[in-house]
């Protein structure tokens, strides 16, 4: 189990096994990761249009729409906040269909190491490049975003 936390992370998973969801969310908080579980996409897309998640954590197999169909229409209003599949569909077909879909990662069930780890790395890596962002600076003309014509007097 990793030490690292991950404060204010917050994830919404769908699984259509509520049990497993529930066990994946009292394992996630020991690394602070809150999560959001619901069964099915139709469950998800309440919650992804009124909230904010650091990760989107699907199964492959869904009751309504598959986790496939689910991630491509995530990903089609969301292009940065990562996806990734926790899945019992464990062909290497799945996995290719799974980030041909638009998923940044794909880990098979029943792999809890792997996924918190995978988990942790994607949440940081997006976290920090939020927080460089409002400081990148453009590469053209730096000088004159800093300072403008009119702040400065002779």
């Amino acid at each position: 189990m990793p030490t690292q936390t991950l404060y204010d992370a917050r994830v919404l998973s769908v699984d259509d096994d509520e049990d497993a969801c529930e066990m994946l969310s009292l394992l996630l908080k020991t690394v602070q990761i809150d999560v959001t579980c619901v069964q099915s996409a139709a469950q998800a897309w309440p919650k992804i249009n009124n909230g904010r998640f650091d990760l989107y954590l699907l199964d492959a197999w869904l009751p309504d729409l598959d986790g496939f169909e689910l991630c491509r229409q995530i990903r089609a209003s969301d292009s940065t906040t990562p996806i990734l599949f926790y899945s019992g569909a464990a062909y290497d077909a799945d996995k290719k269909k799974g980030i041909a879909a638009g998923a940044t990662a794909y880990v098979t069930k029943p792999n809890i190491d792997v996924l918190i780890k995978t988990m942790a790395n994607l949440i940081t890596k997006t976290k920090s490049t939020a927080v460089a962002k409002p400081w990148t600076i453009s590469p053209a003309h730096p000088v004159s975003t800093w300072l403008s014509g009119e702040l400065i007097s002779v």
